[in-house]
């Protein structure tokens, strides 16, 4: 695989079943290198396998598509190459999509009522004057100053937040003039909206915003004609999506108990609907995490059952989860990824990535609570990718850490007998984790002659929550000695060069790169840190989650954060070094790496910056294309300098 075979790449998702189980829809993306863009379309195809997918829309900018109950309808979203996604109609049955609503800034979250009468759905709704656009708008640069007096202000890829708070509306889009109604006024953020069986009531979660230091939500109900909002939970717990189970009676969700959230999993809670009672766990989190990076969050209620995604080792499957008690079962086991799932009459439908594909819609029965059989595939996606560029396998790992834990890797190998360089990639976090899906850069590098090791240590999430929060308050040794130990064990293989390794990765990965830069550099040849944490102190007050996450994992001491932080042990950094950030970057502010790059210059090391506007922290999986073509060329360049 080359870099510009990023435009051979297709993946899909937010599958929608029909309510008779006979077909899917779904969206399906792709990147656009001639015009520098990301492109994405509507298609439907038949559950039985008895037809190839059909285009449904050609906008090129249609995503989120969810059908109706009664199978009339798919409301979607539509925007343009600069314009926010709008509510969108389209009959199933042929016809033109017709735009339901105009926001300034598009909509996001969509749900039929159970009639399909309504669809509620969430907007931001801009302060008077800002984020205007057309003639006569205001240039961001001469918008008044934003009076900031809280913390939760920003969010990195979305900008600010308190002056365009995310709200409830609902509208009946079969309306002759359909118009929206907003149901919740508080500047909060409100969403993950969800019905109650009756259509009477429309749930929602936002943060609590009295405490200011606190990470708790709760889940709140508000009538779907309008009125004042219920508190349904009283809560200590994060909040995430909800469901209202089919008698109206119990409300489940997803969050954590915990607000000390490093490492925490992700588990399934229940309350009264009355709130007469406070949550109740349901799933262990130290089996169950029922959330993964690259997964949506998804609850489906099947009143005997809930159904969610759960990660384990390097997978992601779908899970069944009893609403009377008992453990929850996996439905299934494989060596792939389920992103994102949809369920209608008798069929379960999902989107399923391997090591070799970026996803395929797949189907099985919707049986509860435990399905017989396996995936059945769909859609063929990812035949161009795989018939014109090499895609290696990965090859699973199982090394032993210094201490005797046992820890998960893997090793992606070019084609011939070697020996190749090496690359040790660490993945961001720390709570995620490598697993069984495409990842591009690492066929990339492979598709350059370069072998590839990546690993799960100990604060990498799918290995239940004590692995994840083994590193709390002292990250850089346990977490160093599981890569190092997948790194050795990797090392053995006669096709690679124990002589030629680089180290890279970004974000908590590029916190690691530096960390053993410093610490390992003997081990390496040159370092490629991208996007990192590299000192506590400066990103409590610059990051947009530093005001508690460096709290949560190094411990509210000043001098076990300065202990934990890359930058207060650089000087032991002799390698060449390749720095990459994004200029617009608030989750891991570009001082980040200014810092370090002047550290290291000053010192005379071999260190080049590469800075990329207009992006932030998500550049790898989501920037411009032009900017994710030159990243891997520069990185690239780096290794065939360096290795």
């Amino acid at each position: 695989m080359r870099p510009t075979d990023l435009s051979l790449l297709r993946w899909p998702s937010s599958p929608t079943v029909s309510p008779d189980g006979t077909r899917v829809a779904m969206a399906v993306h792709r990147i656009d290198l001639e015009e520098n863009g990301y492109r994405s379309d509507l298609w439907m195809v038949a559950t039985d396998g008895s037809s190839p997918p059909r285009r449904l829309t050609r906008s090129g900018f249609d995503s989120q598509p969810r059908w109706s109950p009664d199978g009339r309808w798919i409301a979607f979203r539509r925007g343009g190459e600069d314009e926010p996604g709008q509510l969108h109609l389209l009959p199933v049955e042929g016809g033109e999509a017709v735009r339901m609503v105009e926001h300034p800034l598009g909509v996001d979250e969509i749900t039929w009522s159970p009639d399909s009468t309504r669809i509620a759905y969430t907007a931001r709704v801009p302060e008077a004057g800002r984020y205007q656009r057309g003639d006569g708008a205001t240039p961001a640069g001469k918008e008044p100053p934003r009076r900031i007096g809280r913390l939760r202000y920003r969010l990195d890829g979305v900008g600010f937040l308190l002056d365009r708070p995310s709200h409830l509306f609902v509208v009946d889009p079969l309306a002759g003039e359909p118009e929206a109604r907003q149901l919740t006024q508080e500047n909060w953020e409100f969403g993950d909206p969800a019905w109650s069986p009756d259509g009477r009531w429309i749930l929602c979660s936002t943060h609590h915003t009295d405490t200011e230091l606190s990470l708790a939500g709760d889940i709140y109900a508000v009538a779907a004609t309008g009125g004042e909002l219920r508190r349904v939970t009283r809560s200590t717990t994060t909040v995430g999506p909800c469901s209202v189970s089919p008698d109206g009676l119990t409300v489940h969700y997803l969050g954590t108990d915990e607000l000390d959230l490093a490492g925490r999993s992700t588990s399934l809670f229940r309350v009264p609907f009355d709130g007469s009672r406070p949550p109740e766990r349901v799933t262990d989190p130290d089996r169950w995490d029922l959330s993964d990076s690259h997964a949506a969050g998804r609850l489906i209620d099947r009143g005997s059952d809930l159904l969610a995604l759960t990660g384990w080792r390097g997978a992601v499957e779908v899970v069944s989860i009893p609403a009377g008690g008992g453990e929850p079962v996996a439905l299934g086991e494989g060596r792939h990824m389920v992103t994102d799932v949809s369920v209608g009459g008798a069929t379960l439908a999902a989107v399923v990535s391997s090591a070799t594909s970026a996803g395929e819609v797949m189907v099985r029965p919707a049986g509860a609570p435990a399905e017989e059989g396996t995936w059945r595939e769909l859609t063929e996606l990812g035949f161009e990718l795989s018939r014109t560029a090499g895609l290696s396998e990965m090859e699973e790992l199982e090394a032993t850490s210094s201490d005797g834990y046992r820890v998960q890797g893997w090793l992606v190998c070019p084609p011939g007998p070697g020996p190749h360089p090496v690359v040790l990639a660490i993945h961001g976090g720390p709570a995620t984790q490598y697993g069984y899906t495409l990842f591009d850069e690492a066929q990339v590098y492979a598709g350059a002659g370069l072998a590839v090791v990546m690993a799960n240590p100990r604060g990498s999430s799918g290995n239940g929550e004590g692995h994840a929060r083994a590193i709390v308050g002292d990250m850089g040794h346990l977490d160093r000695d599981d890569l190092l130990a997948v790194l050795d064990l990797a090392l053995l293989d006669p096709r690679l060069d124990a002589s030629r390794v680089g180290v890279m990765g970004g974000s908590y990965g590029g916190f690691m790169t530096t960390w053993l830069a410093a610490h390992d550099g003997g081990r390496f040849k040159a370092a490629i840190s991208e996007r990192a944490v590299n000192t506590w102190d400066s990103f409590e007050g610059s990051s947009d989650i530093g005001w508690y996450f460096g709290n949560l994992y190094c411990g509210p001491d000043p001098s076990a954060r300065a202990a934990q932080s890359p930058l207060a042990h650089a000087d032991g950094i002799d390698i060449p070094m390749l720095i990459i950030h994004s200029e617009n970057d608030w989750r891991c502010p570009l001082e980040q790496a200014q810092r370090l790059f002047v550290h290291l210059k000053r010192r005379g090391v071999p260190t080049e910056l590469l800075l990329f506007p207009g992006e932030g922290h998500e550049l790898s999986r989501s920037g411009l294309p032009s900017h994710r073509l030159a990243r891997f060329e520069a990185i690239l360049d780096w290794w065939d300098t360096h290795l």
